[in-house]
């Protein structure tokens, strides 16, 4: 699907190539639904287009026709975003769990606006980037996740060349925001387990039949069991080394989710340096 406001309108993620348009988060995920890798389908709004639905001065909903209406994700994508220098993680807003073209405009709003916080301008005055932003939009298709977490190929505290996974129950939100102590596992960088430490993974963050996100408490007997099993470990290292080959690079940082057996990802940027 495409509009004819423009290049910057909205855009399947295979054809947002363009990352002075769509964004950094944008850019690499086309990269990887182009290389096949099992990324959850979606769309990108460009930064142009993200100023003029909140200028109201583009249609968002007249954008939107012949999409779902979801659980969609709605995340950032800001030109210079998930980049080697700055990958802005945590600084920007992501909105799971949204239905209906009314909530997607409101989320888009939102996400725009988290650039204007003075924390998110001090950073990127702190890495040399214009302080104005340019706020590209992903709309990626929600994934019901079982099990979701974050993998880093190169020890991000360390530097050592190991895998470093954390997972937790449901949605990886958890994990990433620090509402849980997750389990973490270390593979060799060939993929040999090293190490498992489990968590307390007490509660889950889960889409409901309505597709709104809902917080549940874990089952006593999981709060503290494994969430990834070897198998799933080996999917993983296999998953990052598909992405040394597409992205050219070795240092990836990797949100994925299970649902079952089946692993999705859902972003992936650069291990920041410096």
């Amino acid at each position: 699907m495409s509009d004819d406001r423009g290049p910057s309108a909205l855009a399947p993620l295979e054809a947002t190539a363009d990352e002075c348009q769509y964004g950094g988060k944008a850019a690499q995920l086309g990269a990887a639904l182009r290389a096949g890798l099992p990324v959850p389908g979606g769309y990108a709004l460009g930064w142009e287009a993200v100023r003029g639905v909140v200028a109201g001065a583009i249609d968002l909903p007249a954008l939107l026709t012949g999409l779902s209406d979801g659980p969609w994700a709605v995340r950032s994508s800001a030109v210079g975003e998930d980049s080697e220098g700055a990958s802005f993680a945590g600084t920007h807003l992501s909105v799971l769990g949204v239905v209906g073209a009314a909530a997607v405009g409101d989320a888009v709003r939102r996400v725009h606006d988290s650039a204007l916080d003075p924390g998110a301008i001090a950073y990127r005055e702190q890495h040399g980037l214009d302080p104005a932003p340019r706020m590209a939009v992903v709309l990626q298709e929600m994934v019901a996740s079982e099990v979701a977490g974050v993998l880093f190929t190169r020890h991000p505290l360390t530097g050592a060349q190991e895998r470093l996974i954390e997972a937790s129950w449901g949605l990886g939100e958890v994990v990433v925001s620090g509402q849980v102590t997750p389990d973490q596992y270390r593979l060799s960088s060939d993929g040999v387990p090293l190490e498992c430490t489990t968590g307390e993974k007490d509660i889950a963050l889960q889409l409901g039949a309505d597709g709104l996100v809902e917080e549940h408490d874990v089952a006593a007997d999981l709060v503290e069991a494994r969430c990834l099993d070897d198998g799933r470990l080996q999917a993983l290292h296999r998953l990052a080394a598909a992405c040394d080959t597409v992205f050219e690079a070795t240092d990836h940082d990797i949100e994925f989710a299970f649902v079952g057996d089946r692993l999705y990802l859902l972003q992936r940027r650069p291990i920041t340096h410096g």
